[in-house]
């Protein structure tokens, strides 16, 4: 996810250099959450659960095993889909300035979306706010829907 131009400033100046040191040396190129390889197209079914072709074997959203048939003797009627994959180097504690190796984690989308679940919430609850007050300013009463 690219960084906000109004945060670019936290980061230090060699943040990519850092980024791929977590997520290729570190992380050997797998989210250090669920185990997806970067860069590689994987059939999931939606809620979590994946497809991992080198060891041939359904995993979780954590990544581990599952005991489900194979990709290939799935029912028709179920929704399989492909996603690519990129790992992505967050912050676990949710500061950017905060760049310990102990405190980065290479994560896939899912993942990280999953991670910063909270402040995406609390940033739609400020959104949604922010378009009422801007409504009653220049608009007049603004209809508040959900």
């Amino acid at each position: 996810m690219p960084i906000r131009p109004e945060n670019r400033f936290f980061y230090p100046i060699d943040w990519k250099e850092l980024s791929y040191v977590i997520r290729f040396g570190r992380a050997k190129g797998c989210c250090e959450g669920c185990g997806r390889p970067h860069g590689q197209l994987v059939a999931h079914l939606g809620d979590g659960r994946w497809w991992d072709v080198q060891a041939n074997v359904w995993r979780s959203g954590k990544g581990r095993r599952l005991k489900l048939a194979p990709l290939a003797c799935l029912p028709a009627e179920t929704a399989v889909q492909l996603t690519r994959v990129y790992l992505a180097c967050a912050h676990l504690d949710h500061d950017p300035g905060n760049n310990e190796p102990a405190n980065l984690k290479a994560l896939c989308q899912r993942c990280h979306i999953l991670h910063d679940r909270e402040e995406h919430r609390r940033q739609r609850w400020f959104t949604y706010r922010r378009r009422k007050v801007t409504g009653d300013l220049f608009l007049g009463p603004y209809p508040f829907r959900f």
